[in-house]
């Protein structure tokens, strides 16, 4: 499928394309008939949501990884002392910026929509604010299925998985592992390909199941990766 796209797919671009939006919309604001207050809201929208996807956002996936630690370590852990569960303090925000009212994106959009058809837009604005789209030819993330490899190393289960080709579409990878055959629990979020599970193999033969999903931002797509099963612990 191909579509018509100014604003890009993957976390790490839009925050360039961000960034370049508030850095560079006043210096066309005279040429497009902008207000100063139409221009200060629209960056004010743009570095909130650059704090939120560049700070705020990261801060809490790595939290929730420290929270999956911790809920391994109640159930198996070793230790005489309490466990001390982990507790999110998010990032402070950085100077001037300040939280907006939800929809900053559309906002943000809704203006770009305004100023292509201002009588002052030429192509040289549109190409420096990034408001001139792209035609790409994409997945269909409806059925993309990762492919998840699983050998057992000496360094642990190697899980090596890639892109297969739309790393331009997609964000990252959910990788989730069934040690104990009680269910699925998460095991990685991944931004780059190949992955190597070291948890502790068992003294005694076991079998622990992955599997794996795409994601673009913060939404799941496509359809599980085909479960695999890796023979771990035990003699080798």
């Amino acid at each position: 499928m191909k579509r018509r796209r100014h604003y890009p797919i993957q976390v790490a671009k839009q925050v360039l394309w961000l960034e370049n939006w508030w850095h560079k919309l006043g210096d066309h604001a005279a040429v497009l008939g902008l207000t100063p207050a139409q221009v200060a809201a629209s960056v004010a929208d743009a570095r909130w949501l650059l704090y939120v996807l560049q700070t705020w956002l990261p801060a809490v996936r790595g939290w929730s990884q420290s929270c999956t630690s911790a809920a391994q370590d109640a159930q198996s852990g070793a230790g005489a002392a309490a466990l001390a569960l982990p507790v999110f303090t998010p990032p402070p925000l950085l100077t001037g910026v300040v939280p907006v009212a939800p929809g900053a994106l559309g906002r943000i959009q809704a203006l770009g929509e305004a100023i292509l058809i201002s009588p002052g837009y030429v192509l040289a604005i549109g190409l420096d604010l990034g408001l001139v789209g792209t035609e790409d030819a994409g997945p269909d993330l409806d059925t993309l299925q990762p492919l998840l490899p699983a050998t057992n190393t000496a360094a642990g289960v190697n899980l090596a998985w890639s892109w297969q080709g739309f790393s331009a579409f997609l964000d990252m990878i959910d990788i989730e592992v069934d040690r104990d055959g009680l269910g699925w629990k998460p095991l990685v979020s991944d931004r780059t390909p190949g992955y190597v599970d070291s948890f502790p193999q068992p003294a005694n033969q076991a079998i622990w199941k992955y599997r794996a999903i795409f994601r673009v931002g913060d939404t799941q797509v496509g359809q599980w990766s085909a479960v695999m099963s890796v023979v771990v612990g035990g003699k080798k």
